[in-house]
């Protein structure tokens, strides 16, 4: 399995298929377990993520691991953590629908090696992607969906909680309990 993970990030080291490419410093492929039964989806890489190829390692990642410990026991060496695009929009702008298109086959691929139980998509726009709707993660969170075989939880992203929105992070909790259950039962 990590051998063909490995095939795939190659091929994304190589991309071209969109003008993301031509401002990345490096593509950020995913990282963890390639056993997981836990694998997060975000948006993209920020500048953090973007510097040292790793997904979620800025302020939003610190929260998430911190939330990911507290409410399942759990670092991310345990689970799999990957973006919809593999590459850094310029100025942390939304990823444009040509651009999504692009990465959606890795995406994909990486679902279908690792085979997760439970997918947490992290904001509207892996939610958007991964259930095919325009409804916002609002009023999505709080249920369970089918993708790929897998069950998929939405969440808010980290960031939003970093915002200091209120009732994020509860809902958050509530939501890695539920992906906890799922994983356990």
């Amino acid at each position: 399995m990590s051998k063909t993970l490995n095939l795939i990030s190659k091929e994304v080291s190589e991309c071209t298929k969109c003008s993301l490419a031509t401002h990345r410093k490096q593509p950020v492929f995913g990282t963890g377990s390639v056993n997981a039964d836990l694998m997060f989806i975000g948006e993209g890489p920020g500048a953090e993520e973007d510097r040292l190829g790793v997904p979620f390692v800025g302020r939003s990642g610190k929260l998430l691991d911190t939330l990911l410990l507290e409410e399942m026991n759990m670092n991310r060496s345990l689970c799999y953590i990957s973006n919809v695009v593999k590459c850094r929009p310029p100025g942390n702008r939304d990823p444009k629908l040509e651009e999504i298109d692009s990465c959606r086959p890795y995406l994909e691929k990486q679902v279908e090696i690792i085979k997760p139980k439970v997918i947490v998509t992290l904001g509207n726009f892996a939610t958007r992607l991964l259930l095919d709707t325009k409804i916002g993660i609002t009023k999505l969170r709080g249920e369970t969906y089918e993708y790929l075989g897998c069950t998929l939880i939405p969440t808010f992203h980290p960031a939003a909680a970093l915002r200091g929105r209120a009732g994020v992070i509860e809902n958050m909790r509530a939501d890695l309990c539920k992906a906890k259950e799922i994983i356990n039962g």
